[in-house]
């Protein structure tokens, strides 16, 4: 896996915006790992931080010139000592349920953005209810759930848009070839079980765990397959600041029951970028009144797609392309459209975008 993620090949193509370093807390992960290549790729300076130290020294090949810091959770002045000097912190430690808010805490202190990945929904929901006006106060962007959950239907639905105000539903679909879970998913789904959330008649409510399924037409290549409701840090991040009563989601079953079964092997890579051979498409369909918009985004690994997701966000953060201070969803925060097509077509190989209107 090492090898698979080596930096030698490949080359920094770009000035970062900053240069301080960027904190990576869980930069051991397999999410982790990911978002650390990224940023140097992207010419970032990073500081590796974690629980482990034996697992962090483990990255010397990645990042052979990064301090490594130790940090728990549960110790907030080693989290304080973790992000001195840093320019923000991409949170990749999960169950986020534990880590988001102590480290979000830490980031307020430090007053630097704050991002991460994460797809509990009941935890971005705290970040936009509990810390908003604080983030305001200090200037500073906290962007929870810049992920393949929670950022790319978000973007999505929001270059939909276009120049709608509101929408009567928001419906996102997802479809993916298989679902090999990481140790990192297996752990986040035990410790959010029973917590998903669904936004509906206005109002985040618990989701409906009764089995449903039914035929659902994704677009090519995947077209007609069974699909159930699906539960996505989507819902979440729309709600936030697209204004409509209903935002749906689906995913088709055979990924679900891949999750679903304690069986199912950890991703490989498929290649020397270490991506796994996965293949995604995510559309998200904007309707009004009889009129609907649509925009559709596919690619390959729901967790390497994670890393280009998050290192945009936080360039045009530190870039000052940002839109607003406080908690921020990705959609919201930035030009929807303009952020997906920096993604294409390394990252996302496939966009389809309405014309402007």
């Amino acid at each position: 896996m090492s090898s698979a993620l080596s930096p030698m090949s490949v080359p920094h193509t770009a000035d970062w915006p900053d240069e301080r370093p960027v904190a990576v807390m869980g930069a051991a992960g397999h999410t982790g790992r990911f978002v650390v290549k990224e940023l140097l790729r992207r010419g970032a300076r990073v500081v590796l931080v974690g629980r482990d130290r034996a697992k962090l020294d483990g990255l010397g090949e990645l990042a052979p010139d990064a301090p490594v810091r130790v940090a728990s959770t549960g110790d907030a002045a080693s989290l304080d000592r973790a992000l001195e000097g840093t320019s923000a912190v991409v949170n990749c430690a999960g169950p986020f349920l534990a880590t988001a808010l102590p480290v979000t805490q830490a980031a307020l202190r430090a007053r630097i953005p704050y991002l991460d990945v994460a797809a509990e929904q009941a935890v971005t929901a705290a970040l936009f209810d509990t810390y908003d006006e604080r983030a305001r106060e200090a200037g500073i962007v906290l962007a929870p759930s810049v992920a393949f959950y929670g950022a790319v239907g978000d973007l999505l639905a929001t270059a939909a848009l276009g120049d709608w105000t509101e929408a009567d539903e928001v419906v996102l679909s997802y479809a993916l070839d298989s679902w090999l879970p990481t140790l990192g998913s297996r752990l986040t789904g035990k410790s959010n079980a029973g917590q998903q959330l669904t936004y509906t008649a206005g109002k985040l409510r618990p989701f409906d765990y009764t089995p449903q399924e039914f035929p659902w037409d994704f677009p090519e290549p995947f077209g007609r397959q069974d699909a159930a409701p699906f539960a996505t840090a989507d819902q979440v991040t729309v709600s936030h600041h697209v204004r409509t009563p209903e935002v749906r989601a689906v995913m088709n079953l055979a990924p679900l029951r891949d999750v679903r079964d304690a069986t199912t092997p950890e991703p490989v890579p498929a290649d020397s970028s270490g991506r796994s051979a996965q293949t995604f498409l995510v559309e998200a369909a904007v309707r009004r009144g009889g009129e609907t918009r649509r925009a559709v985004a596919g690619g390959r690994d729901i967790y390497a797609v994670t890393a280009p997701l998050v290192v945009e966000a936080l360039a045009r953060i530190l870039d000052g392309r940002s839109r607003a201070t406080g908690v921020v969803a990705t959609g919201e925060a930035f030009d929807a459209a303009d952020f997906l097509r920096a993604l294409t077509p390394e990252h996302l190989t496939r966009l389809d975008l309405p014309e402007p209107v």
